[in-house]
């Protein structure tokens, strides 16, 4: 009686496997042998997976059928083909044990004897070795790609490949698209699904043409690569691209804080003034708003605070109140403009010193993140750790090179936000009774940096820069005021530099 055999053959692509490579040539050896041997072949198997990791499930597969005595063997083109790790070799051979014969088309090997089997073994772990090394070589130059600041994977949704060791150009349709979508979301107005219907309206869809998934957006929206850096997801390793960012690190940042959770995305029903802007000091979060017998009230419901409300009205009285230092009167504004004006024409030197105080942010990063090498060197923390901090400094140096490039491009002009800030401060309180609850919390983020409740009393604290007009002013003796006071101009000269440094992230130690 005929022997009834299996046969298998393996491409390691699905590529390979579409070309035609090797796959045909591989089962034409085996024909030829089962014919001169008189071997019948009942069932083939073929598969475009690589054999360096255990898991084939058409391997397996004719595996279990071997071992359930549905053929007296199988017929494989080559050793390298049936495995390169050395888990499915000793698989095979625990079935040559049982009576299973296994036979090689391409290779003179009697696996009924001790050389053999010898000799198939050394095989066996020469191809385990052969991908060892393979693998090993692909990784460095994966690697040395990725130092490069050069992404050697398909180019994410925005960007076009431009071959290899080239960086990844702009999509000149699908960039603005993803502009937009960073912009829309920021705005805390647009759910994910929502996004994603007003982007496929727009014209934004994936790598097949369809419309982005939830999934395809949050990765969209999380990828730091449209800021210009490089993140490897398996692993958490980020590294520093050279390709062209889509989005500013400020409106990524922007739409991370409502990512994480930080920043409230639904909509509200009514319009509280100071919505999520009040923090109970005891017990570090936020009062929530209410509207009991038509006053609205902010209410800390943790248990065992000493105040649990506070009216809004109250804590509307007291920002008014702090916000009041800060008006300048016409002498002082008049002086502030020449003193601006003045500035401006020492335009040159002023940009010298903001390029400064980026470089030297700059190089701080770099000090940080050789420190932070060597502290992994020496044991002090794990690579999750490194992975998380690295990153952290890496976006840092994003935003400071942005801010450099903004800079050197005339595209940086600090005196005219300056200008704007002062505008804002010149009669804060006045303007600030006169604004609607939108224009009152735009007046709290921008001029103080704490708004909470400790006790029984409302504490504010405002901003540095508003701090140094306030503290300006509380200068005066009461006496009539002839002309500015001498240490304005100093102040202003402070003013500026905070305000320069203030636009500089700087990063936090990471090492005690």
């Amino acid at each position: 009686m005929e022997k009834q055999f299996l046969s298998y053959v393996r491409v390691s692509t699905t590529k390979q496997g579409e070309r035609g490579v090797s796959l045909q040539e591989q089962q034409d050896a085996i024909t030829r042998y089962a014919q001169r041997h008189a071997l019948k072949v009942t069932r083939s198997f073929e598969e475009r997976e690589t054999a360096a990791k255990r898991g084939r499930p058409i391997f397996l597969e004719m595996l279990r059928l071997l071992r359930r005595g549905k053929a007296q063997g199988v017929i494989i083109h080559k050793i390298d083909r049936s495995a390169r790790n050395l888990r499915d070799w000793a698989d095979l051979g625990d079935l040559m044990d049982i009576g299973v014969e296994v036979h090689f088309a391409n290779e003179s090997v009697d696996l009924n004897t001790r050389g053999g089997r010898l000799s198939a073994d050394i095989q066996a772990v020469v191809a385990a070795d052969f991908i060892r090394n393979l693998r090993d070589e692909t990784r460095k130059g994966f690697y040395g790609r990725l130092k490069q600041g050069l992404y050697p994977i398909a180019a994410p949704i925005g960007y076009l490949d431009r071959g290899s060791g080239q960086p990844k150009a702009i999509d000149p349709v699908k960039a603005p698209l993803i502009s937009e979508a960073f912009e829309l979301y920021s705005t805390g107005a647009y759910s994910l699904s929502r996004l994603i219907d007003t982007m496929y309206q727009r014209g934004l869809t994936n790598s097949r043409g369809s419309q982005l998934t939830l999934n395809g957006m949050s990765t969209v929206l999380n990828n730091p690569f449209y800021v210009g850096l490089i993140r490897i997801r398996k692993t958490g390793e980020s590294f520093m691209g050279v390709h062209p960012p889509i989005v500013s690190k400020t409106l990524f940042d922007a739409v991370h804080q409502i990512l994480r959770g930080k920043t409230v995305t639904r909509l509200v029903k009514h319009d509280f003034v100071f919505r999520r802007l009040v923090r109970c000091h005891r017990c570090g979060y936020n009062l929530a708003a209410e509207i009991q017998k038509g006053h609205v009230y902010y209410r800390c419901h943790t248990r065992g605070c000493i105040r649990s409300a506070f009216r809004e009205e109250e804590i509307d009285r007291t920002v008014a109140d702090a916000l009041g230092p800060l008006g300048l009167d016409e002498e002082e504004r008049e002086y502030a403009q020449r003193w601006i004006t003045a500035a401006r024409l020492d335009k040159d030197n002023r940009k010298s010193n903001e390029l400064e105080i980026c470089r030297q942010a700059l190089n701080t990063i770099r000090e940080r993140l050789s420190r932070l090498a060597d502290a992994y060197i020496d044991g002090a923390f794990d690579q999750r750790i490194l992975d998380e901090k690295r990153t952290s400094l890496l976006f840092d140096e994003v935003g400071i090179k942005a801010r450099i490039t903004d800079i050197e491009a005339g595209r940086s002009d600090t005196l005219t936000r300056l200008e704007q800030y002062f505008e804002l401060t010149k009669a804060a309180s006045n303007l600030y009774n006169l604004a609607i609850p939108a224009e009152k919390r735009d007046f709290v983020k921008k001029l103080t940096s704490n708004l909470g409740v400790s006790g029984e009393n409302v504490v504010i604290t405002l901003k540095p820069e508003a701090q140094m007009i306030a503290n300006r002013l509380q200068l005066s003796s009461g006496s009539v005021r002839r002309g500015v006071h001498r240490t304005f101009s100093r102040i202003l000269n402070r003013f500026l530099k905070s305000f320069e440094a203030c636009e500089v992230s700087q990063p936090q130690p990471l090492l005690d």
